[in-house]
């Protein structure tokens, strides 16, 4: 059975990325969310053969979270590896996903990590660790979402070679519809000549618009028997907006359009 991630590559990612991986060095994806980022790594884990890490990355997290703690097992105090300790020991690629989000000393962390020395300091051991041979840093954010707060700096980007990810071309984001769901392709235009179009409405001021990850989501609807109109209201319109007066003009103009 071939348990393969399906990704429908959109320019020479895979090329780069296998790069990158060949020379260790690390790697950034820029772009909205729900663009793909995710599954582009978990296929490309999946065709380099090697262990995958993920870590979704919030205001909480923390370089401990990341490199391990002391706990109390029973009447003693033992140290647990964090995810990213492991991945440097086991020479697995770790993912840090929207590593803006994260707080301040998860930067400080990495950076050692991240030139020619390859290496982690764990301050609560005195231990200084070489990363294996075949471990990988890969990260993710959206320079798009609340510009100007949560953006990585210029010193940490240049860490990293980088490739933007943003919604595919309708013509393949409407295959990617009927490979994920097997929908039929006349629906999977509709939504996705929906998502275009919200896309393009600047002027309702939306924090995120329409991903490829929600399209996903209402063909799936409809293609298990929920109603077209509804599938796209519950699954694209809703989750968009909180706002009363956007979400009824925007289910209108769904309606108009399958």
């Amino acid at each position: 059975m071939n348990n393969t991630p399906y990704y429908r590559a959109i320019s020479k990612e895979i090329d780069v990325f296998e790069h990158s991986y060949k020379n260790k060095i690390p790697f950034l994806l820029k772009g909205p969310t729900g663009t793909g980022k995710s599954r582009f790594i978990e296929f490309m884990a999946h065709k380099l053969n090697k262990k995958l890490i993920t870590i979704s990355c919030h205001e909480e997290t923390s370089s401990t979270d990341l490199i391990g703690r002391y706990i109390i097992k029973g009447a003693e105090t033992i140290w647990l590896d964090g995810p990213l300790t492991t991945a440097i020991k086991e020479g697995a690629i770790i993912y840090l996903d929207e590593i803006a989000e994260a707080r301040p000393d998860v930067i400080v962390a990495i950076h050692s990590l991240t030139d020619h020395r390859r290496e982690l300091f764990i301050d609560k051991l005195g231990i200084t660790l070489k990363a294996h041979k075949d471990f990988m840093l890969v990260a993710s954010f959206n320079p798009g979402y609340q510009k100007g707060f949560k953006e990585l700096k210029p010193s940490t980007r240049q860490r990293f070679i980088a490739t933007s990810f943003n919604y595919p071309e309708p013509k393949i984001e409407a295959e990617i519809l009927v490979n994920e769901t097997e929908i039929k392709i006349e629906i999977a235009k509709k939504l996705v000549n929906i998502a275009t179009k919200i896309r393009n409405l600047t002027e309702l001021g939306l924090t995120e618009t329409v991903s490829t990850r929600l399209l996903v989501d209402a063909a799936k609807l409809i293609y298990s028997g929920l109603p077209k109109r509804l599938s796209v209201e519950v699954a694209i319109v809703e989750p968009l907006t909180d706002d009363i007066e956007v979400v009824e003009a925007l289910k209108d103009l769904c309606n108009l359009m399958i």
